[in-house]
């Protein structure tokens, strides 16, 4: 019968150990990321992080593992749960802490529960929901998971679902000329506009991958970054450090879009490079150009896609505007255990209202597709 062990820190697993349990396609469940994470600063216990990574041992073999922590706050998750903790904190109970299975900072689909069997990931599950009634924890939280990992979950885990815009390369498009014909006209035209302004405005890109970025591209791309989340009052949980770490340990994924004007770079997008697919991150500017927030983190990103074979952009979450730009919606889901019995009935209605409100939502985004109907979508796309 295989151990469970809860650990404090990605330090304590080998790191070839940890990454035998996934493909490797998807950057952000790499020990490299995760334990950078935890290296350089990313984490902290005063902004409601702290590793508790779980994971299944057959002696001295790790066997599978999940990247989790426990919560004192919502902060980072884009699973938005902060009604429920207030219905807790009314009726005089204690939502926090709660224990997340999850990406820090990144609402990226991806595998959650790391196994090579579906039964190791059933008892990933199991061994959850059993750690938080023994250590009297409100609940367990399963952020952003692959539709493949659905068995894995039992009847007593609640269903939340959501929707994203993801570019999918679904029509073997080769440039971003052949990309626009798809577009109605009006769309494929105000797409023009938006880069013509860009570029009037004198604006060059530069792309920047992995081991190619300098000290200052680095720096230059945290200061935007720096910027971005100064503006909307927030804190910068990714560090400098935390960018040299993954230029010199994950050189492969690490791609920065940097624009420039007269030499001197103006903003820049954060991104991560996956299997088949390109991860949009942060962005930030220090000028104010039209269109060049499209450009930068949008327009760029898809021709970077062309250029190299990706099939997939993910360039975050939320954002109606992206749906103008061809990235169409599609759902991503979550699981949830909740230890109170009566409050696990009540958030069951509430999750099943919720998904259906989802549903309509996306259904009225497809129909407002900006494509030619013969390459229109429908439906969103790994509908559960």
């Amino acid at each position: 019968m295989a151990e469970v062990r809860a650990l404090a820190t990605l330090k304590e697993i080998p790191a070839q150990a940890w990454d035998a349990l996934h493909d490797g396609r998807n950057p952000f469940v790499a020990h490299a990321f995760l334990s950078g994470l935890e290296a350089h600063g990313c984490l902290r216990a005063q902004w409601g992080w702290r590793p508790q990574h779980l994971t299944l041992w057959d002696g001295d073999e790790l066997i599978a593992a999940a990247p989790m922590y426990l919560k004192e706050n919502s902060h980072g998750e884009f699973v938005f749960d902060h009604a429920w903790a207030h219905a807790y904190a009314q009726h005089g109970l204690d939502y926090f802490p709660k224990w997340l299975c999850a990406v820090p900072y990144s609402p990226v689909t991806g595998p959650r529960l790391l196994a090579r069997t579906a039964g190791d990931r059933r008892t990933l599950t199991h061994a959850m929901t059993a750690l938080c009634e023994r250590n009297g924890l409100s609940s367990a939280h399963v952020n952003f998971h692959t539709e493949a990992e659905d068995e894995a979950f039992d009847g007593g885990w609640l269903v939340r679902l959501d929707v994203q815009y993801h570019w999918h390369n679904d029509r073997s498009w080769e440039t971003f000329d052949d990309y626009l014909a798809a577009f109605d006209h009006k769309h494929r035209k105000n797409i023009r506009q938006e880069r013509s302004k860009v570029a009037r405005a004198g604006v060059t890109f530069r792309t920047v991958e992995g081991g190619d970025a300098t000290d200052d591209d680095l720096a230059a791309m945290h200061g935007f970054y720096r910027r971005t989340f100064a503006e909307y009052g927030n804190h910068p949980a990714l560090t400098l450090a935390f960018l040299h770490h993954l230029r010199e340990v994950m050189p492969q994924a690490l791609v920065i879009m940097l624009a420039e004007r007269e030499g001197d770079p103006v903003a820049g997008a954060l991104c991560l490079r996956g299997g088949d697919t390109l991860y949009g991150r942060y962005w930030g500017a220090t000028s104010t150009v039209p269109g060049l927030h499209f450009e930068t983190c949008y327009y760029q990103g898809i021709e970077y896609c062309l250029r190299h074979g990706l099939t997939r952009f993910e360039p975050g979450a939320q954002g109606e505007h992206k749906l103008a730009r061809g990235f169409l919606p599609t759902f991503v889901r979550s699981r949830h255990w909740i230890a109170h019995e009566a409050f696990r009935d009540a958030l069951r209605d509430w999750c099943a209202q919720e998904a259906e409100s989802v549903r309509r939502y996306a259904a009225t985004l497809a129909a407002h597709s900006p494509f030619k109907a013969q390459v229109d979508t429908s439906a969103p796309s790994s509908a559960p």
